[in-house]
């Protein structure tokens, strides 16, 4: 069994505020740092971090070299990232006080990806493996559909959500992780219970993982409803955070090991995460969840 991550790697430029700039106003920023991200790239160093063995595709762009290193650097296999000359994607982040973020993400290299490209890389994998995917490439339905053709098993995290994520056929996947936003805009209902009900009476063999910030997280499928209570910790930067308990959650998903366990360690690795600053930065090693677990 195979990961593949097909996903956008992003170079993060992060400013420290008082509070996010409103309409028409000038702030000055207290801290600035500029570093890796991108929800792709996040979820392949925290599945890598977690224990598992994990391919990333992708496209790098102008000035996007160092992010292709760092993958490296965490042990995730390169081989299906493609050069292009658009420019690399990129974010600009503002940090609060609290913790909280806001960000403006821009494409660029990561809207590159053509259908060639998804052939040729998928044809790599076999029934059975895994896929993971986010919303911040091009050509999402089209992998899908390759990926579907071939038996892959599809886990879609939905972020950032856009109109293109309603002509996505959901009945091919095997996990959605969401937010209580994209939670709220795909179904239109906010309760973990009734999201639930809405997505499960229309894609009935789709499992659930719902995250809520500092209110936990909830994960449905069809024989258990899990919850995990958040640990609570200081929060400095939750820029990674969902990201991070992706990445671990998934790990144990992929390993087979019990859900409830998978969702512990998501929580406590992202636990980790907020607690520092940066987006891959801050993503926690299992040497260091694990002291936590015991």
């Amino acid at each position: 069994m195979k990961i593949l991550n097909f996903g956008s790697m992003n170079l993060d430029y992060v400013y420290q505020v008082e509070h996010f700039v409103q309409p028409g106003e000038t702030l000055a920023a207290l801290e600035q740092k500029a570093g890796p991200g991108g929800k792709g790239l996040n979820q392949s160093i925290a599945m890598a971090r977690a224990g598992a063995e994990i391919w990333h595709a992708g496209c790098v762009g102008i000035g996007g070299e160092r992010l292709e290193q760092l993958l490296k650097e965490n042990q995730v296999h390169t081989e299906y990232l493609r050069r292009t000359d658009e420019i690399q994607g990129n974010a600009v982040i503002q940090v609060n006080p609290s913790g909280e973020n806001c960000i403006l993400l821009y494409g660029g290299s990561n809207r590159a990806i053509i259908p060639k490209q998804i052939t040729e890389t998928i044809e790599n994998f076999e029934a059975g493996d895994y896929l993971v995917l986010q919303n911040e490439i091009s050509c999402l339905e089209k992998i899908v559909e390759e990926a579907a053709k071939k038996g892959l098993r599809i886990v879609l995290n939905p972020s950032p959500f856009e109109e293109n994520l309603h002509n996505l056929d959901y009945h091919k996947l095997s996990w959605l992780l969401v937010n209580e936003i994209e939670a709220s805009q795909l179904t239109g209902k906010s309760e973990p219970d009734k999201v639930w009900s809405c997505l499960h009476a229309e894609y009935p063999k789709l499992n659930v993982v719902m995250t809520m910030g500092s209110q936990g997280a909830w994960c449905f499928t069809l024989r258990e409803r899990i919850f995990q209570p958040a640990i609570q910790v200081k929060a400095v930067d939750t820029t990674a955070a969902g990201d991070t308990f992706t990445g671990y959650f998934l790990r144990g998903v992929t390993i087979g090991e019990n859900l409830r366990e998978c969702m512990k360690q998501a929580a406590v690795a992202a636990a980790l995460s907020v607690a520092r600053t940066g987006a891959s930065d801050s993503i926690p090693y299992w040497d260091e969840v694990e002291k936590h677990l015991k």
